[in-house]
């Protein structure tokens, strides 16, 4: 009879672990599909007030470490204001529910105002949780050298960047 209770303990594990991605996956495609409207309000909401969001090195408008709800807001600006569109591909998670890391699967691109495709890329990022909010994003790129090229196109199109808080 133990063994049953065992069995039936990690089938019930199993499931709630996959309607918690499934969960995952239908807030954060609700939210990006705002970013891509040009709203991150319900994105920066899911982020802590102490947060970091690390993304790759490169002298882009985007490289550096992004510190605090100010400074991921800056981030998402910069996001918005070039135009880039983006679309989880896949989510994976461990860790209690109260202290999650997630890998989420992130392809985003950005076209010119004229429909001419500027970017697109792939990346994977690693957010980490406290207590159901994001404390620590690291952002880490496919092909760091096709966003210094599109942050130079962004530039030649008069799209400023959005400098950090200070």
């Amino acid at each position: 009879m133990h063994r049953r209770g065992v069995i039936a303990g990690a089938m019930l594990a199993l499931i709630g672990r996959s309607l918690l991605v499934q969960l995952l996956l239908l807030k954060l495609g609700r939210d990006v599909r705002k970013l891509n409207a040009g709203d991150y309000s319900s994105l920066l909401d899911a982020y802590a007030e102490d947060i970091v969001l690390h993304f790759n090195d490169g002298g882009h408008r985007w490289a550096g470490d992004w510190v605090g709800k100010a400074g991921v807001a800056r981030f998402l600006q910069n996001f918005t204001a070039a135009r880039i569109r983006g679309e989880i591909k896949g989510i994976a998670t461990s860790g209690p529910l109260w202290a999650l890391t997630l890998w989420v699967r992130f392809d985003d691109h950005a076209d010119a105002p004229d429909g001419t495709r500027l970017y697109e890329n792939q990346t994977v990022l690693v957010l980490r949780t406290k207590r159901g909010k994001v404390v620590e994003q690291h952002d880490f790129y496919l092909d760091t050298g096709r966003i210094l090229d599109f942050d130079h196109k962004l530039s030649d199109l008069g799209v400023a960047p959005v400098p950090k808080p200070s």
